[in-house]
């Protein structure tokens, strides 16, 4: 099924508009990965559609055993994807079904109905890139417990506003987090400390792009960090008082190293960056 886009929006709305079927089932369409824009397939609600895109529906891949997002790597005991902007990790009290967990378990359980899924570890709804998860909760319990000491590599990409001063650096900050949820510079007692290293790889005369890697795991701390800077990230709605039209998160997970107990070995998960961020810069 084909659509040709004659009216600007968000991509869910413009289904919901322009197709006649129950909207629970366009939902499933999309939240399944069988939305197609310009080719390139979409799981996200909000997708940013333009005057004269294509917007193509496979109806036959909701039945289809497969991951709408790349799978990095599997085994029997865990499974490495590469999770999509715009995309919760796990379930809140406002979105049950359209994450990245109930989309994984729904995969495993079509190919074996006694298949368990556990969270390992977390990325931001709009931030893309490498997540694991466990099999079984004995791996799942070992990656947990030690993962400060498993993990020897978190590295991102990200576009960032404008050019910055330094164009590599070592930045420690202490992190507070507010009660709406927003994290900030703090000199509080029980402030947290955040270490990111980054380094620009790419300047063009409105963008940087920049490779981070962090020696700590706090929320948000690469999105505060870039904001107090003076150069926040691309699409960043939540730290970022520059407005721009881009409908994703510039910050994208793409490589994790970890060592793996059931191989005893260190394993490197890593991603290509992102079409879009090419693109832009």
């Amino acid at each position: 099924m084909k659509l040709v886009v004659n009216k600007e929006g968000q991509l869910l709305d413009y289904l919901y508009d322009n197709l006649d079927m129950p909207k629970k089932r366009v939902k499933q369409y999309l939240t399944h990965g069988a939305i197609y824009v310009n080719n390139n397939r979409t799981t996200q609600y909000d997708y940013k559609v333009l005057k004269g895109m294509t917007i193509m529906i496979d109806t036959d891949s909701k039945n289809k055993k497969t991951l709408p997002f790349e799978i990095l790597f599997e085994d029997d005991h865990i499974i490495v994807v590469n999770k999509p902007s715009g995309l919760l990790t796990i379930a809140t009290s406002k979105e049950h079904d359209r994450t990245l967990y109930h989309i994984v378990r729904e995969y495993l359980i079509s190919k074996d109905r006694n298949a368990r899924i556990f969270i390992v570890h977390r990325l931001d709804k709009d931030t893309s890139g490498v997540v694991v998860l466990a099999k079984d909760e004995k791996t799942k319990n070992q990656l947990q417990e030690n993962w400060n000491t498993f993990v020897s590599l978190r590295e991102y990409v990200a576009v960032v506003h404008g050019k910055l001063k330094k164009k590599e650096d070592r930045v420690i900050q202490r992190l507070s987090e507010t009660k709406t949820n927003l994290v900030y510079v703090s000199k509080k007692e029980d402030a947290k400390e955040a270490i990111t290293n980054y380094k620009v790889i790419k300047e063009s005369d409105k963008y940087s792009l920049v490779s981070i890697n962090i020696e700590t795991g706090r929320k948000n701390q690469i999105r505060v960090l870039f904001n107090t800077l003076g150069n926040p990230i691309v699409g960043d709605k939540k730290y970022s008082n520059i407005k721009d039209n881009e409908s994703r998160l510039y910050l994208h997970a793409n490589r994790l190293k970890m060592y793996y107990p059931v191989i005893k070995k260190d394993i490197l998960f890593e991603t290509a960056n992102p079409q879009e961020f090419r693109k832009i810069i």
